[in-house]
């Protein structure tokens, strides 16, 4: 189950508007009152403000929650599990507390209070915790009301981030690119080969891409990377398929005789042009199934999403990875050897754009 700024658009849109909400902590005297929901992801318009001053909500300013913020809180979401705004958020976003007030008052959501783990030297205590919110999809409460969950969690302070090893970029191309935007590029690139080598995968790395340097090697030099995608033997019969292939980002190949994925890194290209790449190579293959991935910033989803469902391209069915999903699956094969996996593990971390 994954939750979307789509779903928590839609569910702060069912809270009634004549209604003052209270903060989570009672000892705010500030109330929340939504003023507007921008379907279908937002943005969402609040008022703040101390209803004991006299006029005080006439006045008040109708403030903006974006979408951008919603897609943040929503990526950091799962069943049952407490989690934290302010952890989330840190101080990148305002009206952090008055978000976590409209959850809080959705049916599906609870206000929580879970032990936390303090290390102290060598010596580790679990203390009381501060305030997380958790989504309790299988048991709703009334609409409107804030209620708590008691918890027997214990959350872990200790940061838990995704660290990039270096990666140097080859020659620059003869029309020089932003050089950060190429350097992300080829993270979410580098990224894609990790995970393929934890799935057992064969990864293609688009031929103009495999002089990038990873742990002072070539892409190309990687275990597990194709040099040649002629001795593939999916594609050996396929010599127009093969054509079209060479530019993609990354294909994920497995045993060389299935295909898992066919992935497009979008970080500053049009996604129509990778979705065109794509269609061109499913076109000179016989039907069999893959994914067809769109992968991209969380904050371009709208952009994909409307790209994606241009009739044109509906035979894809196209998937879209965004990249906090890609770095939180990279993150799970840094720590983990898994092993057992299918090829169906990929759907929990993808998103369908076509119905």
């Amino acid at each position: 189950m994954k939750v979307t700024a789509r779903n928590l658009a839609r569910w702060i849109n069912e809270l009634p508007r004549n209604q003052q909400y209270p903060y989570v902590n009672p000892k705010t005297k500030t109330v929340v009152r939504l003023d507007s929901v921008a379907l279908p992801e937002g943005p969402i318009g609040i008022k703040r403000y101390d209803p004991h001053l006299k006029g005080a909500s006439k006045e008040a300013k109708v403030l903006s929650i974006s979408s951008t913020l919603l897609w943040r809180i929503a990526n950091a979401i799962e069943p049952n599990t407490p989690f934290n705004l302010d952890r989330i958020l840190g101080a990148s976003y305002n009206y952090r507390s008055a978000i976590e007030t409209l959850l809080a008052h959705s049916p599906q959501f609870y206000f929580c209070y879970p032990g936390r783990v303090e290390l102290v030297g060598d010596r580790e205590s679990i203390q009381k915790g501060h305030k997380h919110l958790i989504w309790c999809p299988d048991e709703p409460h009334e609409l409107g009301k804030l209620c708590e969950k008691k918890v027997d969690t214990v959350i872990s302070e200790i940061p838990n981030s995704v660290i990039y090893d270096s990666v140097v970029l080859s020659d620059p191309p003869e029309k020089p690119l932003d050089i950060e935007i190429q350097r992300r590029h080829a993270q979410i690139q580098v990224a894609l080969l990790c995970i393929g080598q934890q799935l057992g995968f064969q990864t293609w790395i688009a031929q103009n891409d495999k002089g990038i340097l990873y742990n002072q090697k070539r892409l190309c030099e990687h275990e597990g990377v194709v040099s040649d995608l002629r001795n593939v033997r999916l594609l050996e019969s396929w010599t127009e398929a093969i054509h079209a292939a060479l530019l993609i980002d990354c294909i994920w190949f497995k045993n060389c005789k299935l295909m898992p994925a066919v992935m497009e890194v979008e970080h500053s290209t049009g996604v129509r042009s990778g979705l065109l790449r794509m269609q061109k190579f499913k076109d000179a293959l016989p039907s069999f199934p893959s994914r067809w991935v769109i992968v991209a910033p969380d904050s371009d989803r709208e952009r994909v999403l409307r790209e994606a469902q241009a009739p044109q391209f509906r035979s894809l069915k196209p998937m879209y990875f965004r990249y906090s999903a890609v770095e939180e699956l990279y993150s799970l094969c840094s720590r983990r050897k898994l092993c057992g996996i299918t090829e169906e593990f990929l759907d929990s971390f993808m998103e369908p754009l076509v119905a």
